[in-house]
């Protein structure tokens, strides 16, 4: 069946970024090497614009309809994320201009990979079928492998895309085969048939058991869950730290876009089967990735594990299965956008000459030279504790109550404790900045889009940690699954 107007118009936003991204490609091949930033600013119109349509379909009848054939949903949901995805892009696409520019990347196609992998992302938010899914999937993680290896000189950034390519096509084809069987059982990839087929079945079968499992793994690689989370700290290290910024925030929220979506709509007939398994690797993830990353001495890779431990907050977020559940995560996600882009762009501000702003050492004695910056970083440590009054906090807050009002207290307790060892990592930056005599000047970049994106990560972690309501609101009127 030919698709008809209304699915075109549905899809407006994802075919406004997969055009722009194939024109650019070509126009990037016009454009002499010192003039390729321009790409990078059509990137950002591009986002905006994808933006603008999402958020004008939200006023439309065409909220909450599904299109091709139900393989595609457009709801509040969906866009909630998409808006996540965008920012993201804007947000990394603007301080790659002041870092390509130090480690003299020119090519062009650096934005428009960024562009590509938006557009997967796009699709795996709205997927409503797991065929769709993993298209969207791997439209999102093809070009930020590519992206993961564009420091083609340094030997980090080749080991971690290798390693990148290798793991992801292990967790791709383990996914895919997890797929295969929930067809095989029962006849249909779309979420609201294997729901229905599951809630006919009335129990699990070792071969159900098996497919739930390949989710998870596939799944789990994604968010960068334990213990499938061994390619993050190198991944993390070598590739650009704008890169590194775009797929901590934007890759981790479409995963977990699909991980709800599928849980929560598909299997949540069998819920009670593969919640103590979500369970066990949330708890393993947090605590892992706290612990781990008190030892490091990068702070790249400290902000990894960082990453792994925030990711199993959010799994909490999906083992209630209602829509405060749901809701919690997106909020979490938003939180973490504002305060993870926030803490690479100091990265990247202390990136000049010599001094790469990428170890922990290098931070010692800021505050003495560079009070502004030192206190934008005291935010987002403190926001990414979860130390009040920074959104951080409140996010963890929200997901915490969802497990209470769900019964799941010792979840709940769990979770606090794994806070209370992250918060010591963090706190060691701060007290490094603050507490330590300077053994040498800082350099920092004379950047204003790089300085604004910090600043835009600072009025997120306060504005979302004093005054949280406004968007919670929102998120819990147009984002219900369950």
């Amino acid at each position: 069946m030919m698709p008809g107007i209304k699915d075109i118009l549905m899809i407006l936003p994802e075919i406004v970024v997969a055009v722009a991204a194939c024109v650019l490609l070509m126009v990037e091949f016009l454009c002499r090497k010192g003039e390729r930033t321009i790409i990078g600013v059509f990137a950002i119109l591009t986002a905006s614009v994808a933006a603008a349509i999402s958020l004008y379909l939200m006023t439309t009848d065409y909220m909450g309809g599904v299109a091709f054939s139900g393989m595609f949903i457009l709801d509040g949901y969906s866009t909630m994320f998409k808006l996540i995805f965008y920012l993201a892009t804007i947000l990394s696409i603007v301080i790659s201009f002041y870092y390509t520019r130090e480690e003299g990347i020119k090519g062009g196609e650096y934005y428009t990979l960024m562009l590509f992998s938006l557009c997967g992302m796009m699709v795996m938010a709205s997927g409503r079928d797991l065929l769709t899914i993993y298209i969207g999937l791997e439209l999102m993680s093809l070009p930020v492998y590519v992206l993961t290896g564009f420091l083609d000189r340094d030997k980090r950034s080749v080991e971690g895309a290798m390693k990148y390519v290798i793991l992801g096509g292990f967790s791709s084809g383990i996914l895919l085969y997890g797929i295969s069987i929930i067809y095989g059982v029962t006849g249909s990839t779309e979420l609201t048939a294997i729901a229905r087929a599951f809630g006919e079945a009335g129990g699990l079968t070792p071969v159900v058991g098996l497919a739930i499992v390949g989710l998870i793994c596939g799944f789990g690689f994604k968010v960068a869950a334990v213990p499938f989370h061994a390619w993050t700290p190198d991944v993390y290290e070598g590739a650009p730290t704008p890169v590194t910024a775009f797929m901590s925030v934007g890759p981790k929220a479409a995963a977990f876009a699909i991980f709800l979506r599928v849980f929560t709509e598909g299997l949540l007939p069998v819920y009670e089967h593969w919640q103590v398994l979500v369970a066990v690797v949330a708890v393993a993830t947090m605590f892992y990735g706290n612990i781990v990353a008190i030892v490091q001495t990068n702070i790249k890779r400290m902000l990894a594990y960082s990453s792994i431990g925030h990711a199993g907050y959010a799994l909490l977020g999906l083992l209630p299965a209602t829509n405060d559940g749901v809701a919690s995560v997106i909020y979490y996600m938003f939180v973490y956008l504002f305060m993870n882009m926030g803490a690479f762009a100091v990265v990247v501000f202390m990136r000049r000459a010599s001094q790469s702003g990428e170890l922990i050492e290098d931070y010692r004695g800021l505050a003495k030279n560079h009070r502004a910056l030192s206190l934008a970083m005291l935010v987002f440590m403190f926001s990414l504790a979860g130390i009040p009054p920074t959104a951080g906090f409140v996010g963890k807050f929200y997901i915490f109550m969802a497990l209470v009002d769900k019964g799941m207290v010792e979840l709940a307790l769990i979770a606090v404790v794994a806070s209370a060892v992250a918060a010591y990592f963090y706190i060691r930056v701060v007290l490094l900045m603050y507490m330590k005599e300077p053994v040498r000047t800082h350099l920092t970049a004379e950047s204003f889009g790089v300085g604004l994106v910090i600043a835009v990560g600072i009025i997120g972690a306060i504005v979302l940690g004093v005054y949280p309501g406004y968007l919670i609101d929102l998120i819990q009127r147009v984002s219900a699954l369950v």
